[in-house]
């Protein structure tokens, strides 16, 4: 990965982006992506689109969600401690002890979410997971009007693990569900745009919101875009670890490449496209199966606007919806190579299209 993508990736990530807050994220994707889109815009919600090629057709949507897990000040107790709401799939069993920030109107505020020392704890209650209004934030104030000073109700709250390379080309990261996603997306517009060739198809590519609350954003955005074909980049589980029940997670490995899925949502001409086009790049993918849902936004741009013929290529993630995420950069590094084959592969008004 050349040293100015690797920033940029570092950037995303340690940029804040709460679900519903994700106004700081969102500008540093849109002056990164600027200079190799033809134009860009956002929308009354803050999704962002970058186009390539304006009026080629058919129109590709390249597409992620910026946002990420976060909670909010729920109530603010008379000594001052805050207590939260999940915004996201939090988990409160590993959010005891960690460092945070509220987001402010007034700037960052530092806190910790107390840990009550194990001597102060019955023995019953050591085996008892927390529930997230068990939790309290600790911001160094004695009380709520104190408190009030520098926060309100409803402000975000994040916790404050930052990018760091690990090991040879694996990273971890707070966000990389799913600043991984829209850095490919914006890498592959510039890698189309350092291709220097013509191409049939207009590009769009989109960082959208508020994905982890219920896919809204990309509900938002791809009723306005109608686009003629969805590539939707998110991340999955990498099951390569201790105690992952493979027989009910299926087999994901960490430095695999990235994977496509099958099934519902993902149509199976587009898949087998990928397929192709990685193929013909020596890309290893890696296969996954769904049920009802993939659980990304997919499930909600498909069968938008009659149906959009889409797919999902996921990154493999070790330990998600954690201050610890795991990828591998070499994994990672393929995927906008992959969409960009794939839209230079698309003919000039090319559909995909069951066979009945």
């Amino acid at each position: 990965m050349r040293p100015e993508s690797l920033q940029f990736l570092e950037t995303l990530v340690n940029t804040p982006s709460p679900t519903g807050h994700e106004v700081r994220g969102q500008r540093v994707w849109l002056d990164y992506v600027a200079p190799f889109a033809d134009a860009t815009r956002s929308d009354a919600y803050g999704n962002c689109v970058a186009v390539a090629n304006p009026g080629g057709s058919p129109r590709i949507m390249l597409a992620a969600h910026a946002d990420e897990i976060a909670m909010t000040v729920n109530y603010i107790t008379d000594d001052g401690f805050i207590h939260v709401r999940r915004a996201g799939g939090v988990n409160p069993g590993i959010t005891r002890a960690q460092r945070a920030v509220v987001h402010a109107r007034g700037g960052p505020v530092a806190g910790v979410f107390g840990s009550v020392a194990p001597h102060l704890t019955k023995a019953e209650d050591k085996r008892e997971e927390p529930r997230i209004h068990d939790l309290f934030l600790d911001i160094g104030v004695s009380s709520r009007e104190e408190a009030l000073k520098l926060i309100r109700i409803g402000d975000p709250v994040t916790l404050s693990d930052r990018f760091e390379r690990l090991r040879g080309d694996l990273v971890v990261g707070r966000a990389l569900d799913n600043r991984i996603g829209t850095w490919a997306v914006a890498e592959a517009l510039r890698r189309l745009r350092e291709h220097g060739g013509t191409f049939a198809a207009e590009v769009c590519g989109v960082s959208n919101v508020q994905e982890e609350v219920g896919l809204l954003g990309a509900r938002q955005i791809a009723y306005s875009l109608k686009p003629d074909i969805a590539l939707v980049v998110d991340v999955t589980h990498a099951t390569d670890i201790p105690t992952v029940d493979k027989r009910q997670h299926g087999d994901v490995k960490l430095g695999g490449g990235p994977a496509v899925t099958h099934g519902g949502c993902n149509h199976p001409d587009v898949v087998a496209r990928l397929e192709s086009c990685a193929g013909k790049l020596g890309i290893e993918l890696q296969h996954e199966a769904m049920s009802a849902t993939s659980g990304t936004d997919t499930d909600v741009i498909f069968w938008t606007r009659g149906g959009i013929p889409s797919a999902l290529i996921s990154l493999p993630n070790r330990y998600m919806h954690s201050p610890v995420e795991v990828v591998s950069l070499k994994d990672l590094d393929q995927i906008p190579d992959l969409l960009v084959a794939f839209v230079l592969s698309v003919q000039a008004g090319e559909e995909f299209k069951v066979g009945i």
